[in-house]
């Protein structure tokens, strides 16, 4: 088994951003000129080893590119330059209620969301009651979750993430929509994780989160990799910056 979970070599992607844009050749031949654009590169040779076994946070204030670096690692996203590489199964948990159907029940989107991560019908069979145990969603389970609070919708689809016991978990804000007991018992699953030598790598704009989860810990701004290491040394250099 290989000491590097996730490697990130010289990352860097790049957005168009429109001034002026045109919708359609007609509107483009009525106007007569082309749209107007500039780059936006939200990661800028960006490179760090996330080690096997540990939970790495992703620090920075907004817009510092954290969530577009955990979009690349769920390839969602492609860099324009560089690459990344992962040792081991992934499975990436990163906006409130993702790979659910509104019209479908808590029931039914277990199972939807559970092909979507790669398990068999007959695997979710299997879990079915430990998801539901884990989310706390059980009186509205055959509810359609289009009607789910955010914090259901989030408790539901993580219990489906972690329920396929990936190598690799990506977690982007997740703890901040849970309730108190709900984010006690992520941080019990994390622990969880570390002992059994999976990875995990979260982004939360709580510091406080990020030094009592994390062992690791990178620090984006504006797209730029400042430091990377240790969490304490890592929070304390972001922290020093923000004065």
């Amino acid at each position: 088994m290989t000491d590097i979970a996730v490697d990130v070599a010289d990352v860097s992607k790049k957005f168009r951003l429109y001034h002026e844009r045109n919708q359609s050749l007609k509107s483009a031949i009525a106007r007569r000129r082309v749209s107007v654009h500039e780059d936006f590169w939200a990661l800028k040779d960006v490179s760090f080893e996330v080690p096997t076994g540990s939970t790495f946070g992703l620090i920075g204030s907004n817009g510092s590119g954290k969530s577009t670096l955990l979009k690349c690692l769920a390839k969602i996203y492609y860099p324009e330059k560089g690459s990344i590489r992962a040792n081991g199964s992934l499975a990436a948990m990163l906006e409130v209620g993702s790979g659910f159907h509104p019209e479908l029940s808590g029931r039914e989107n277990i199972y939807l969301n559970g092909s979507i991560l790669g398990m068999s019908r007959k695997e979710v069979d299997r879990k079915f009651d430990e998801i539901v145990a884990f989310s706390g969603v059980q009186h509205f389970i055959d509810q359609p979750v289009k009607n789910y609070s955010s914090g259901m919708y989030v408790r539901l689809g993580f219990s489906v993430a972690i329920s396929v016991e990936p190598e690799i978990l990506v977690v982007d804000e997740v703890l901040a929509v849970g309730d108190a007991e709900f984010q006690k018992r992520c941080q019990t699953k994390f622990q969880d994780f570390h002992k059994e030598g999976r990875t995990v790598i979260l982004v939360s704009h709580s510091l406080a989160t990020v030094v009592e989860m994390c062992d690791h810990a990178a620090w984006l701004d504006k797209g730029v990799l400042r430091t990377v290491g240790d969490v304490d040394s890592t929070v304390e250099a972001y922290q020093a910056s923000l004065h």
